[in-house]
């Protein structure tokens, strides 16, 4: 009877010990999946990294076949189609090419040609063939990436493939040596982050260019969003947790710019300010590079009533720049 009892005493226990161990594992378990998990942030995928300005400038990017359409050409980049405008003097002979980066436009208006039109018509007019990307997202390219800060980035890709892509193949009609590049707006970031990441000569006119450090050259026309910006700065806040964005800035790399560069701004502009152009200024005079600048009293941003006489003067720096 006795060693019964003993024998009923330990079986109960291990009852009473194996359901603890139950409950206990079961916590256990539930508060391991309440657990984060995520990766370490030294381990963690970072497909944007492959945009870095140091990251660019090791990418060899291959020319594409550019494809024409009367005044509408396409090419590819990374796989997706971009479209734009393109002006072809129409005599047969020999012309420079001048690259047109446009500005902001909102998709919801866009044109091919938006931006740009006026400019490569009056080159085109002067011997010059123009070719102006319209960008992913717009016109009839491929749409852009989702992430907003890659389909800005991608206007780099976009610019660097177009200029990689100008050969004698594509454009029989080139004079073999002259590449140009005009820029406005916003489009001046996109031409500064081309020069600074390829380094060529390539003459550039820049007409009230963005010049500010990103990402505060996004933030700071935020308050025109309908949301009052509030959306990007949510992603830029995602973004800086993962990301230098001083490895993304041009502006922290114009050391590397050997171009002559000539700047235009008007004193009625009400989108660069006269504080960004002399700041600009400075980082390059400091830096020695090659940069003149010009002020048209009156002028707005888009150089309105003076734009004749600023496409004059454009026109005159190609002409002193174009090699013979």
């Amino acid at each position: 009877m006795k060693n019964t009892t003993i024998k009923f005493s330990i079986y109960f226990l291990s009852i009473l010990i194996l359901i603890s161990f139950g409950w206990w594992g079961n916590d256990t378990y539930k508060k391991y999946l309440d657990t984060d998990t995520s990766l370490p942030l030294w381990n963690k995928p970072k497909p944007l990294e492959k945009y870095s300005i140091e990251n660019l400038s090791k990418t060899e990017f291959k020319p594409s076949k550019i494809n024409m359409n009367d005044n509408i050409f396409d090419f590819q980049v990374d796989g997706k189609k971009v479209t734009g405008l393109i002006n072809i003097p129409e005599a047969n002979n020999n012309w420079p090419i001048a690259v047109l980066i446009r500005g902001y436009v909102d998709q919801s208006i866009y044109q091919t040609g938006v931006g740009t039109k006026r400019v490569g018509e009056y080159f085109g007019d002067n011997g010059y063939i123009t070719l102006a990307p319209d960008f992913l997202g717009y016109g009839g390219s491929d749409p852009e990436a989702e992430n907003i800060f890659e389909s800005r980035f991608q206007t780099y890709t976009t610019t660097l493939t177009l200029l990689k892509s100008i050969n004698k193949e594509n454009f029989p009609s080139w004079d073999g040596e002259n590449i140009f590049i005009w820029a406005h707006s916003n489009g001046g970031q996109i031409a500064l982050t081309a020069l600074v990441v390829t380094g060529e000569k390539y003459p550039t006119v820049l007409w009230a260019p963005v010049t500010e450090a990103f990402p505060y050259s996004v933030l700071y026309y935020t308050n025109e969003s309908d949301d009052g910006g509030k959306y990007i700065r949510q992603k830029l806040a995602k973004f800086e947790e993962d990301y230098d964005v001083n490895k993304f800035s041009f502006i922290n790399y114009l050391d590397r710019i050997n171009a002559p560069i000539e700047y235009h701004w008007g004193t009625e502009d009400d989108a660069i300010s006269m504080e960004w152009r002399d700041r600009f200024l400075k980082r390059m005079r400091i830096l020695e590079k090659d940069v003149t600048n010009y002020n048209h009293s009156g002028a707005d941003h888009n150089m309105n009533p003076l734009w004749s006489e600023v496409m004059q003067e454009t026109l005159r720096f190609f002409a002193k720049n174009k090699r013979t």
